[in-house]
């Protein structure tokens, strides 16, 4: 018995060895040895991105060439002889699809903390098993009724704005981590130019980014709601850079100097975002020419490396960070990988229905309309609360300390 209970005990042993080994042969190895060589956790977040990636440009061709394509759909009663299923109530569809096969690879995945366990070869394997499930959970939305894909819709309203919060609380944490590693004992002198470059080219964009803005979208003096978004942006990158540059604080240029960055680039893309006939916007006639079709792929893909950006950051939720990592723990939180993949899916939902079902989208276009105006500009503004807080926060915080124990 006990002999038997120690033979297991080795072989078990034996077995994740040679598990480790052979995830350290293909992390030294090419990409190309990866993928011939079995799935690995390494590869796997570039396929589920890569299907991702399929499902947003199924959404948008059920939006744009579904009533022209796809004639078969009359024949669904759910559908209404098919038109429901079309347009933007397609892309809902699509989307519920999707956000069900990853919200299930969340449910399997999460609190994988081994590589050697069934749900992390669940995670990075039985790829024909979960491609068949993609297919099937994205077919099966369009056989539902149309009043249980529009409360999806406005669910979906939430879990995009979920996802927002996920991505903005991931790039703020980045830009915190770069800004505590070249202000670390470390890396102070090596970094100390770099960052001051950094952060000199980062202002310098900046305000050439709203200079050009007040030349673009502010034509006509009675553009005043573009003139505000602008100035208030403007306002916001000084009041960061006084709060960074606070005795009590001292964060330095850098962070103040990439949020600027990002506020300016949420207000040019809510600025961008009003319908195409406003007259503040210059050459605002929607033409389907070269131009807009590199928008508007550049825009899908800028979906999906977001989503996997945010999706492998799953340590910026972490309150308490380990440096040392062991060998056999899961490079990323699985079922936080699927838990940001399945927001994004009702994120590119909103993108692609203007964050408004009701109303049609015009082809080759995403995220237009003053319901995505209006988000773009409110996540700049909660952009820049949050970066403020996280700068207060420890002030606040060692003050409390230390008038508890009065």
């Amino acid at each position: 018995m006990i002999i038997s209970r120690l033979e297991l005990g080795m072989e078990e042993t034996s077995t994740s060895n040679s598990i480790s080994n052979r995830y350290a042969k293909l992390l030294t190895g090419s990409w190309l040895t990866q993928f011939r060589h079995g799935s690995n956790p390494w590869m796997a977040r570039y396929v589920y991105s890569l299907m991702f990636l399929l499902a947003n440009l199924l959404a948008w061709a059920v939006r744009d060439y579904g009533p022209s394509a796809l004639t078969e759909m009359k024949r669904l009663k759910s559908c209404q002889g098919g038109k429901d299923c079309l347009g933007t109530e397609g892309v809902l569809r699509v989307s519920m699809g999707c956000f069900i096969f990853y919200l299930t690879m969340f449910l399997s995945t999460a609190g994988t903390s081994k590589l050697h366990v069934r749900k992390e070869l669940w995670h990075s394997g039985w790829w024909s098993a979960k491609i068949f499930l993609m297919i099937a959970l994205i077919v099966l939305p369009f056989f539902l009724p149309t009043q249980m894909i529009l409360i999806y819709g406005d669910v979906a309203h939430f879990g995009a704005g979920v996802f927002l919060l996920i991505q903005l609380i991931s790039i703020i944490s980045f830009i915190t981590w770069l800004n505590d590693c070249c202000l670390s004992e470390k890396y102070a002198v090596r970094c100390h130019i770099h960052s001051m470059l950094l952060a000199t080219v980062a202002y310098i964009v900046s305000i050439l980014g709203i200079i050009l803005m007040y030349i673009w979208y502010t034509p006509q003096p009675s553009c005043l709601l573009n003139i505000f978004f602008i100035t208030w942006t403007l306002v916001l990158l000084q009041l960061m850079t006084s709060v960074s540059l606070h005795p009590k604080i001292s964060a330095g240029f850098l962070t103040p100097g990439f949020m600027g960055l990002y506020v300016v680039f949420l207000c040019w893309s809510a600025i961008r975002s009003e319908p195409p006939d406003d007259k503040c916007l210059r050459k605002s006639e929607a033409s389907r020419d070269w131009l807009t079709i590199i928008s508007f792929v550049v825009a899908v893909l800028a979906i999906v490396i977001a989503t996997f950006s945010t999706g492998i950051d799953s340590k910026c939720f972490q309150f308490k960070k380990d440096e040392t990592q062991d060998e056999d723990a899961v490079p990323y939180g699985f079922g936080f990988f699927h838990l940001v993949f399945a927001t994004g899916a009702m994120y590119f939902a909103m993108l692609l229905t203007g964050w408004n079902y009701h109303h049609p989208m015009k082809k080759w276009t995403i995220d237009v309309g003053w319901t995505s105006t209006w988000v773009r500009i409110v996540n700049e503004w909660l952009a820049v609360c949050v970066y403020l807080w996280m700068l207060v926060a420890p002030i606040v915080w060692k003050n409390r300390q230390v008038e508890q124990p009065a």
